[in-house]
């Protein structure tokens, strides 16, 4: 399962996407606040207690700032899919390599943890569903032939299943778990704050996002 749900999840979205044909993303935004703030505490929770009680605590906190810079990196090239949001022109009709690459990079990292904390695997799935319907939607609406469009999509779902493989098969991986762990946290911490900071206009008080932000924080608490 742990290999199968992120595809499925990927996949699901972009079928619905595809079906439906929506072409608006403000529906998103409430999924991604949930997301965010479900993705945040699973890492504190999780995660964090974990690195900073191995032998090496301030390495550890290295290794978060450089995931927190490494993603920074990657959205000049994702321009900020990770977080629900594609700032990029779709009227080309060839294949979106840069996009692909770096999000690909980044959902492989993902699925480093999910090895030995499976319940990081809920928070990437609610984490890749809003992202995959808006991905979605901007690829369905660009000039890209429809089956680049699926390949992209079925492709960037295998991403985090090959970081679970690499995870559990590398004896590298198991040798610096630690720190490629503290790499994510960092990748993490970046992208759940970003997307709890734009998930509403303007950045005025909503009820309802704050409402979905503890429902998200309370249910990462309690599984």
């Amino acid at each position: 399962m742990n290999y199968l749900l992120p595809v499925l999840a990927v996949l699901l979205s972009f079928a619905f996407i595809f079906l439906t044909k929506p072409r608006s993303r403000k529906e998103v935004r409430l999924l991604l606040a949930f997301s965010g703030a479900f993705l945040l505490a699973l890492t504190v929770f999780e995660l964090l207690p974990e690195v900073f009680a191995g032998p090496d605590p301030r390495l550890s906190g290295i290794f978060i700032m450089l995931g927190i810079l490494l993603q920074i990196f990657l959205e000049f090239f994702s321009k900020g899919a990770e977080h629900g949001h594609v700032h990029m022109q779709n009227e080309s009709n060839t294949f979106p390599w840069l996009l692909f690459i770096s999000l690909s990079l980044h959902s492989f990292l993902e699925g480093i943890p999910v090895e030995k904390h499976g319940s990081i695997l809920y928070g990437i799935i609610v984490h890749k569903v809003p992202i995959a319907l808006v991905l979605s939607i901007f690829l369905l609406h660009s000039k890209m032939e429809r089956y680049l469009a699926f390949m992209f999509m079925l492709f960037f779902s295998m991403m985090t299943p090959l970081g679970t493989f690499f995870a559990a098969n590398s004896d590298w991986a198991d040798t610096y778990y630690l720190p490629l762990t503290s790499l994510v946290i960092g990748v993490f911490l970046h992208i759940s704050t970003v997307i709890l900071f734009e998930s509403s206009e303007g950045h005025s008080f909503n009820i309802r996002k704050i409402g979905v932000i503890i429902l998200g924080i309370a249910v990462a608490y309690f599984m």
